[in-house]
């Protein structure tokens, strides 16, 4: 299928019956407030939630803990992730930058930039079921398109894999998100295990490896669950790295008596030690940056407040399948929309329910679980435990790797399920490579 056909068939379809433009949608945004956005941790709240924590003791696993569903997003976590993929203008600014340390600052700049978008009340997003997936699309301001591609490939631990590309600028993500919860007394922890792992494929080494960066997580925090004002806080380390630079931002939570929330430092350094900027303000904010070769003062990098998200598309609910997070959570996310809060847990205790019975059948059975989109990992270099287990060719044209991408899973409006996406990941990933043997 020809790239301009690609083109046609996403701008000729649409994914919602109200445009997110103009006059009328402008209305409806004033009308309508998004429960995400509200509190719910009433009396009544906080006395479901004592009622669960004191059971516990600081420092548990709460993976495996029921949580009341009015502290819950309507998105799933698989869908979350996408937050940190809404400023591609930033990432493609970065990727044509010549000079190695501004882009590197450019990757540090789209990294940041995400943060920012989460409820405004204390919210966790629906931890994903085994095998529930989640693909999206983006019609770029440059014209071009990127794909997004997750699933959820363990349960306990809960791993969600996932696969975000713009082939037409050679800009590929991969990563595996790991939230490890922890009780901690007045708080709740979310410890961010995993990585992000960036590359640009046309920028290469001198040994005809691609560009790449590895990104990790800082730890999320939700703060006065059982007396107090509920708040969420972003903490202690996200690190960047590439081939020549590296930072260590720290994101501070505020003391009992003094400090401030959200503020975030860290030095951009080469590997030598040399230090070149210093990053400063706050993640929900505005960041600074600082010329430390210089005596320059300090401006602005990032402003949440001016900066507007690009959000991604999605196929509409009849065309997904069962497993797909939208249609799979749908009863749920809108009981949550109204606060039926009886009907959200109901729906939600059906889902898991469900989960419960296809693992027992599954140890009966005496059969393993295995990812359909993701494969695990083989090479001995490879920074992730799972990856998109189809070969996207790195020396083909953008036609065809677009075209890969699409043969993975349903992303456009209008694409179909074939019989092929039902076979494990691993397997269609060794059928690709007898057929095309190159490197995984």
């Amino acid at each position: 299928m020809a790239l301009g056909k690609l083109k046609t068939k996403i701008n000729t379809s649409s994914s919602s019956s109200i445009s997110n433009t103009g006059p009328a949608y402008e209305t409806l945004s004033r009308q309508i407030v998004d429960t995400d956005d509200i509190d719910e941790n009433d009396e009544s709240g906080q006395s479901i939630l004592l009622g669960i924590i004191t059971q516990l003791k600081p420092g548990c696993d709460l993976s495996r803990i029921t949580l009341p569903t009015f502290i819950l997003e309507k998105k799933s976590m698989l869908e979350r992730i996408t937050n940190q993929l809404q400023y591609p203008d930033i990432l493609l600014e970065a990727h044509q930058e010549k000079d190695d340390l501004k882009r590197f600052v450019g990757v540090v700049k789209w990294y940041l930039s995400g943060w920012h978008i989460a409820p405004k009340a204390v919210k966790k997003p629906l931890n994903p079921v085994l095998g529930e997936y989640f693909t999206a699309y983006w019609d770029l301001p440059n014209k071009q398109q990127a794909f997004y591609i997750s699933e959820q490939t363990s349960h306990h631990p809960p791993k969600s894999s996932y696969f975000y590309m713009i082939p037409e600028s050679n800009i590929r993500v991969d990563g595996t998100t790991i939230p490890k919860s922890r009780f901690l007394g007045n708080s709740t922890a979310a410890m961010m295990e995993g990585l992000t792992v960036l590359q640009f494929l046309d920028i290469k080494d001198s040994k005809g490896n691609p560009e790449k960066y590895t990104l990790t997580q800082p730890n999320m925090y939700a703060r006065g669950i059982l007396f107090g004002k509920m708040r969420i806080e972003l903490g202690d380390h996200m690190v960047i790295k590439s081939p020549s630079y590296q930072v260590d931002i720290e994101f501070k939570t505020k003391g009992f008596i003094s400090g401030t929330y959200d503020a975030i430092e860290g030095i951009i350094k080469d590997n030598s030690g040399k230090e070149y900027f210093e990053i400063s303000g706050k993640w929900n904010d505005v960041i600074y940056i600082k010329d430390l070769r210089s005596k320059a003062s300090k401006v602005v990098l990032f402003d949440a407040h001016k900066e507007k998200p690009l959000k991604p598309e999605v196929r509409p609910l009849a065309e997904q399948g069962d497993f797909e997070s939208r249609k799979l959570w749908k009863k749920v996310t809108d009981a949550l929309a109204v606060r039926d809060h009886t009907t959200a847990t109901e729906e939600k205790f059906k889902i898991e329910n469900y989960q419960r019975e296809l693992a027992k059948k599954r140890l009966e059975d005496g059969v393993e679980f295995h990812p359909k989109l993701f494969r695990p990992a083989s090479g001995p270099n490879d920074d992730l435990e799972y990856y998109i287990y189809k070969q996207i060719p790195a020396g083909g044209s953008h036609e065809d790797q677009i075209r890969s991408i699409l043969e993975i899973a349903p992303i456009l409006p209008g694409q179909k399920f074939t019989e092929k996406f039902s076979i494990p990941a691993y397997k269609k990933h060794e059928i690709q490579q007898k057929e095309n043997p190159v490197d995984p």
